[in-house]
């Protein structure tokens, strides 16, 4: 018999005595491979909607699977007349699993393992993302088995594309906007600070990329016959490149960083109290040294400051062996993750005016864009991601970190300007989960924890 009025730990209690239950559930959504950039996986992505939508179902959601123009979205909805409604969303699908002579188990057979010491869910899509969406949707059965009732509104939007760059997400947020409005987006797709300590990620970087080509004369010459009277694109190409910093690391481009604020006083000093270790992050992938701006710290560089990367060049012979050419284009690829309010567009332009500006006599440019997002910021300070900061304490026994994330989720960007929506990106995977690779993993705790979590901050939320 459920009890509308049963206090928070009997739905606690509800999830620590179910777990095993809540693991089935999981491991029967793992074995369905749902690969969203396969066409041959097609049937699968439908058949781990329909899966989906009748979990959803049996717990009193209005549940559908929608069609959408490439793999199907999962919507449901337990609004609420009183108190606030949230919009959770997760990604069903997931990454092709090659290459799978890397894999010590089977990719779609789950199973338990165990790791440093820790029990682990290894399969594809352990981590990313169904175990992470299978930790709210548990939550809310533990809700509805105890209370028979949710204690805020409720709607869910899982995603069948995301790994496969979410082509279908703009027009369906544009057609649904009203029917999937609510007061705060929920997205469970991050990590955690560290195993101990949890995290709302509250700053995502944005992203401007272009890609630039130097043309200098009609072919390839001879560098014995041409060499230093022509033009060398490749040479023209390193100087703009080497233009593109200051000697103290930040990035030359012209009002680059006109509309970058600096950290709240309050995240600043929180950051000093986290565990972070700059040189293990770097000595970990063979570095000693930290680049770029060289008055800020590792963690500021890679969180909440923009940047300026090289992602690829070319130009010239590259083969085996030698060939004495110069070339008559060269190229490059480079991304800039954005903070704060730069706009995408803005950036674009006096980048491509940077470089136009260096470009000789006897040479072209042009360029190529590659996307453009700006970054996505919730206030540090607002009433919701408060209420979620003490709900993960109180389970954690740690003190939540408000965090950055030094990738881009572009979701969280359609939410606010086509929903109008802040989001609290909350997540309970660990940074070593092997995410896209083989033998991903998600901790057993950050399972078990993660349902109890997100019964604590629906609990928060509600009050």
């Amino acid at each position: 018999m459920t009890d509308a009025n049963a206090p928070l730990d009997a739905v606690l209690s509800h999830v620590d005595a179910n777990v095993d239950q809540s693991l089935e559930r999981l491991f029967t959504l793992l074995r369905i491979a749902s690969i969203s950039t396969d066409p041959a996986y097609a049937g699968e992505c439908h058949k781990a909607a329909e899966w989906l939508t009748n979990e959803l179902q049996g717990l009193d959601f209005d549940s559908a699977v929608r069609p959408t123009p490439g793999h199907p979205m999962v919507v449901g909805h337990q609004r609420s007349d009183v108190g606030p409604n949230v919009l959770f969303y997760g990604h069903y699908d997931v990454q092709p699993v090659d290459p799978i002579e890397l894999w010590t188990s089977e990719p779609f057979e789950p199973k338990i393992g165990e790791e440093n010491g820790r029990k682990v869910i290894l399969a594809r899509g352990a981590s990313d993302d169904k175990g992470q969406l299978m930790t709210f949707i548990e939550a809310c059965r533990a809700y509805k088995a105890v209370r028979g009732t949710l204690p805020v509104g409720v709607t869910v939007l899982l995603e069948g594309e995301e790994e496969s760059g979410s082509p279908s997400l703009d027009g369906f947020l544009k057609e649904n906007a009203a029917e999937l409005k609510a007061d705060i987006a929920l997205v469970c797709d991050t990590d955690m600070w560290d195993e101990e300590t949890p995290s709302i990620i509250t700053m995502l970087r944005g992203l401007m990329a272009d890609q630039v080509e130097i043309q200098a004369a009609s072919r390839d010459l001879h560098s014995g016959m041409y060499g230093n009277a022509a033009r060398n694109p490749n040479q023209v190409l390193a100087e703009i490149i080497a233009s593109l910093r200051n000697p103290d690391g930040s990035v030359a481009v012209e009002g680059f960083y006109d509309d970058v604020p600096e950290l709240p006083a309050e995240v600043a000093e929180q950051w000093k109290r986290l565990p972070f270790d700059e040189k293990a992050y770097l000595s970990a992938v063979g570095l000693s040294e930290p680049a770029g701006e060289k008055n800020r710290s590792v963690l500021e560089q890679i969180t909440s400051r923009p940047t300026c990367e090289i992602n690829g060049m070319w130009g010239g012979y590259t083969g085996d062996g030698f060939k004495t050419v110069i070339p008559a284009k060269a190229g490059a690829k480079i991304s800039f993750r954005l903070v704060g309010n730069q706009d995408p567009h803005k950036i674009r332009k006096a980048f491509r005016a940077h470089v136009e500006a260096r470009v000789p006599a006897d040479c072209t440019v042009t360029f190529h864009e590659h996307g453009a997002s700006p970054a996505s910021v919730v206030p540090s300070d607002g009433a919701m991601l408060q209420k979620a900061l003490g709900a993960l304490t109180d389970e954690w026994g740690r003190e939540a970190a408000i965090a950055g994330s030094g990738g881009s989720i572009p979701i969280v960007g359609d939410f606010k300007r086509k929903l109008g929506m802040d989001s609290l990106l909350i997540g309970y995977a660990q940074t070593d989960d092997r995410i896209h690779s083989p033998n991903e993993k998600y901790n057993l705790e950050s399972y078990h924890k993660g349902i109890r979590s997100w019964v604590r901050v629906l609990d928060a939320l509600s009050k």
